[in-house]
């Protein structure tokens, strides 16, 4: 406690004579939660980690904005009950972390650190203590059967229902079969029953009884899910039956029978990008996200606040962790995507689809492509395009990140796949970017091999800057298309080739 009030004088000596300290990691907390030891606890426990500075608020973590601005974090981390979050809030955090400075890119990662309670949200932090690298995986989405990226993996099929794939450790691939388990269809509803038989015949495949064997048997690292989902419950592809939640924990409802999933021992990382609405605590602690992250140590937990349809946000940041795996951990691979996201944006609708809100409570596809054209002074007749310009705009504030932004985990490298090698200098006024590409490189590795091109088309070439860079700039006469900012770099159609040498220069302050 002496330090912290010996470093937290220091700050303020400074920014009396300056005006202005970056600092490296701020946390964001109630001014309430002081009165709450456990909670404390975790606040306390995060700051003499990241040698932080904590924040207080009122009633929401905008109220900070103005010291953030002061501080200039690269990192923040807000400390809060769930009670206390749900979609605005998480839209809220999105666009004030892009309002540090003047340009439309996010000046910070951010992360929300929760929990059903104080011993949940202890663990929470506890979890992300030390490093992780993510080896095994469970899914409920066919597009990660290449399975490459695990010692062992296993998936139940969104497009082919019924199917699903296992890859064991020590075998290179999947081996595909039939899901041999039939959904008891004996305590459902008549009428639910009817419908099933009509649309899938007798022999129901039972799709969450297999989902959930491969989960409760391996304890995976890393679980990526899709297909319908709220609030309060979590469909497989075809299923009769759900996963919710109750009292911290998740179980599941099938027709006449219900029990609990396992809980679990070991730490985990849960990507539901392809569900609507699952990542919104709903302000309760009542919530899937909230027993994802309780029962089932979700340290990570990234998932969609609204219903989602175009999906950029969450499936362009899994495509950013699985492309040249192990290059950046979770929270910079999501981070990376937003600012791709808000690059192409910007090029597509000006300034305007930067800031402009996104109404989630109106009928958008009736209502929102001619007022789309109207503000930002289009005239477009493909219809994709217009599609794109909504999918980007929609999807730019409703992705919630829940854990540690700074977290150290990331995909295990692949032997052969780190085909290019990335360094940066910064001296006299310059920072200078080295690409060096091996002898085996793949542009279109690099370009993400075509994974989920329907939502996300190919990547740029990307740097994550080790340390923040000060008003960045192109210099004159760089006709390359590079887009750059404090924390990072996008090149479009790098046009790199195998066994070759390339520099970026940008100059600095």
């Amino acid at each position: 406690m002496k330090n912290y009030l010996l470093s937290l004088f220091a700050i303020l000596f400074f920014m009396s004579c300056s005006g202005r300290i970056e600092h490296d990691y701020v946390i964001l907390a109630p001014e309430s939660m002081k009165t709450d030891s456990l909670w404390e606890e975790a606040v306390e426990k995060l700051r003499a980690r990241h040698d932080a500075i904590v924040l207080r608020f009122d009633s929401l973590p905008v109220e900070a904005e103005a010291r953030l601005k002061e501080i200039y974090p690269r990192y923040v981390a807000i400390v809060d009950k769930p009670e206390n979050i749900g979609r605005d809030y998480v839209i809220a955090l999105n666009r004030m972390s892009r309002r540090m400075d003047n340009d439309p890119f996010a000046d910070f990662l951010w992360g929300i650190i929760t929990g059903y309670d104080g011993d949940a949200v202890n663990r929470m932090i506890d979890d992300s203590a030390e490093p992780m690298v993510i080896r095994t995986g469970v899914a409920s989405i066919k597009e990660l059967e290449k399975a490459k990226w695990f010692d062992s993996y296993a998936f139940v099929d969104d497009h082919q229902v019924g199917m699903c794939g296992e890859k064991k450790t020590g075998e290179d691939s999947l081996t595909y079969r039939r899901i041999e388990y039939t959904a008891d269809m004996s305590g459902a509803n008549p009428s639910i029953r009817k419908f099933v038989e009509q649309n899938f015949g007798k022999n129901v495949p039972d799709v969450l009884r297999q989902f959930l064997e491969f989960y409760e048997s391996s304890d995976p690292d890393l679980v990526v899910t899709a297909s319908h989902a709220t609030e309060n419950n979590l469909e497989m592809p075809g299923s009769v039956g759900n996963i919710r939640c109750r009292d911290g924990r998740l179980y599941v409802d099938y027709p006449g029978e219900q029990r609990f999933i396992r809980d679990r021992d070991d730490r985990m990382v849960y990507l539901p990008i392809g569900n609507c609405l699952i990542g919104n605590v709903n302000n309760t602690r009542n919530s899937m996200a909230i027993a994802w992250m309780n029962s089932q140590k979700a340290a990570t937990f990234v998932g969609y606040t609204v219903t989602t349809w175009y999906g950029r946000n969450g499936w362009g940041g899994l495509k950013y962790l699985i492309t040249n795996p192990g290059r950046y951990s979770v929270p910079e691979a999501f981070y990376m995507n937003q600012q791709d996201m808000m690059a192409q944006i910007r090029e597509w609708g000006g300034d305007t689809l930067t800031v402009a809100p996104f109404d989630y409570d109106i009928d958008y596809f009736n209502i929102l492509p001619s007022e789309l054209l109207k503000m930002t002074g289009k005239k477009v007749d493909d219809f994709n395009e217009i599609f794109f310009g909504m999918g980007f705009w929609h999807d730019r504030d409703v992705l919630a990140y829940y854990g540690d932004p700074k977290w150290n985990v990331r995909m295990q490298e692949i032997p052969g796949e780190t085909d290019f090698k990335v360094t940066s200098e910064v001296r006299n006024g310059k920072c200078i970017i080295t690409v060096v590409t091996s002898e085996n490189f793949s542009a279109g590795r690099m370009a993400g091999d075509g994974f989920k091109e329907e939502h996300v088309l190919d990547l740029p070439f990307s740097y994550f800057f080790p340390e923040r860079l000060k008003n960045p700039r192109l210099p004159e006469g760089e006709e390359r298309h590079i887009v750059v900012d404090e924390n990072f770099l996008l090149m479009y159609d790098p046009a790199f080739e195998a066994g070759h040498k390339y520099t970026i220069e940008l100059l600095c302050d």
